[in-house]
């Protein structure tokens, strides 16, 4: 992904608290031709407890970085959906999100601290939840953050999690079908065993509150997360979606006026400042909806 000259969310930039191992330029240049942009595999790992900082204002924010990839994610933490930060800056304090697709925990974490938000965050792939829940630990918020190893879907179900590849820190994991971010078939060498539930049944029988805030990303399946919140998504104290989509699929489109019938708008010059320009993931990007 080519960033662009965006605004900076409040913050400055991370703190190694750990030694990093160096990492093959020549590989860094190849990320997008791999996924989805994000680094490879790295042949040393990094110590098992390697922490990074993001500081924001007096607290340090914490997250754990054994590998490439999730100090990757820390590094261009700022650079990387700058108008996902800027969603947050927006929320009251101590309102309700829900986090869907939410791997290690980094918009979990900055929403918890920085807007005292307290957050429901879904996460199926194994190792990133076991980060997410070291990110929870290292930042105290097992009070006000609380992770699920399952998916979110249109239905309840035992299904198989079908991975890019087995990495912490890792994304382009699929729920339920074998196939890629653009909806076509990909074989994959690391299946887990995963479930899922709707955020619908989650409401209706109590496990979550009504969430004021929603975020969506899950490389590909977000029309399916749609499908299982249309009672939530129908009442008027839900204020704003974030779902990441590809504008490439008929199935994604179809989701903007799907929302807007919730009674929900979005800025279409925000969704196209967020869009991928080249790449193979052109025609994707974030869209923020409001009541």
């Amino acid at each position: 992904m080519a960033f662009r000259n965006r605004p900076k969310a409040p913050g400055t930039r991370v703190t190694p608290c750990h030694a990093i191992v160096p990492v093959n330029p020549f590989r860094i240049l190849l990320w997008p031709f791999r996924g989805r942009g994000d680094p490879p595999v790295q042949s040393v790992p990094q110590a098992q407890d390697a922490t990074t900082a993001i500081r924001y204002q007096d607290t340090a924010i914490l997250f754990a970085t054994p590998n490439y990839a999730t100090r990757w994610r820390v590094d261009t933490f700022f650079d990387k959906e700058p108008d996902t930060l800027e969603w947050i800056a927006g929320f009251e304090r101590g309102e309700v999100l829900v986090d869907v697709g939410a791997n290690v925990g980094m918009y979990t974490i900055w929403a918890a601290i920085t807007r005292a938000a307290r957050v429901f965050a879904f996460e199926p792939e194994s190792q990133n939840y076991a980060l997410l829940y070291a990110n929870i630990v290292r930042n105290g918020l097992t009070r006000q953050v609380t992770g699920y190893c399952a998916a979110l879907s249109d239905e309840q179900s035992f299904s198989l999690l079908y991975l890019s590849d087995f990495m912490a820190g890792g994304s382009v994991h699929t729920f339920g079908a074998e196939h890629d971010y653009k909806l076509a078939r990909r074989p994959s060498a690391t299946v887990q065993g995963g479930i899922s539930t709707t955020l619908d049944h989650l409401v209706a029988s109590g496990a979550v509150p009504l969430p004021h805030h929603i975020k969506i990303d899950v490389d590909g399946l977000e029309h399916k997360v749609i499908a299982g919140s249309r009672d939530v998504l129908a009442n008027p104290k839900v204020k704003s979606v974030l779902v990441e989509i590809n504008t490439n699929l008929a199935e994604h489109r179809a989701l903007i006026p799907e929302l807007e019938q919730f009674g929900f708008r979005y800025s279409r010059d925000q969704a196209q400042r967020s869009m991928r320009k080249e790449g193979p993931f052109t025609g994707v990007g974030n869209h923020v909806f409001r009541r």
